[in-house]
């Protein structure tokens, strides 16, 4: 694959493939429970990253979504809104906007040069103008990062790991492997550090 740009919608959609997947055969409690002291939680990370989706390969190139969700107000009657979901809001219209918002961005890069640009409204002005293949990169990055958040939730939640359901990336172990390498780091850890094991 030689074209730069397809190259770009093959990564973005493998991003936004793995984020999803973590979300597979889980109840309500668990897309929603916060898994870490900052309240990080799966469907708060699928919320996120739409709405930064939304944004950066939308609003910021002239292109906003059509009918935004409440979240996007300028003043939210919630703190850190993008990061959670509400009971009210059904898990159902979370995913939703996040393929709403892929779609979206899907079309804007099939519409748009790498080199056309735009600007960041929530930047300082001295960042200046941005090119949508900027974007797509910041969004690539983004999106990995919170997958990343979201692999290890899932793992937390029920031991479910890796990169995509075809492909874990992990060595092949049992139970009984996976404990006996654990105790190894911990122990390396230990005579890293001078603490007796």
């Amino acid at each position: 694959m030689t074209d730069i740009k397809a190259r770009l919608q093959h990564d973005l959609q493998q991003c936004r493939d793995g984020l999803l997947w973590k979300l597979d055969g889980l109840g309500e409690y668990d897309l929603r429970r916060p898994v870490t002291p900052t309240g990080t939680n799966l469907l708060g990370l699928v919320k996120h990253v739409g709405g930064i989706v939304s944004g950066y390969l939308g609003e910021v190139l002239g292109r906003p979504v059509g009918d935004p969700p409440p979240w996007f107000a300028d003043d939210p009657d919630e703190p850190n809104v993008d990061m959670w979901a509400r009971p009210d809001e059904t898990s159902e219209a979370v995913i939703d906007f996040y393929h709403n918002a892929w779609a979206h961005a899907a079309a804007t890069v099939e519409a748009l040069d790498l080199d056309t640009t735009g600007t960041v409204p929530w930047w300082p002005a001295e960042h200046g103008e941005v090119t949508l293949h900027q974007m797509i990169v910041l969004i690539i990055r983004e999106t990995n990062r919170h997958t990343g958040h979201a692999d290890i939730i899932r793992e937390l939640i029920d031991g479910t790991a890796g990169l995509r359901p075809d492909f874990d990336g992990l060595p092949e172990g049992d139970g009984t492997w996976w404990a006996d390498y654990r105790d190894r780091l911990e122990q390396a850890a230990h005579q890293a550090a001078g603490r007796p094991d």
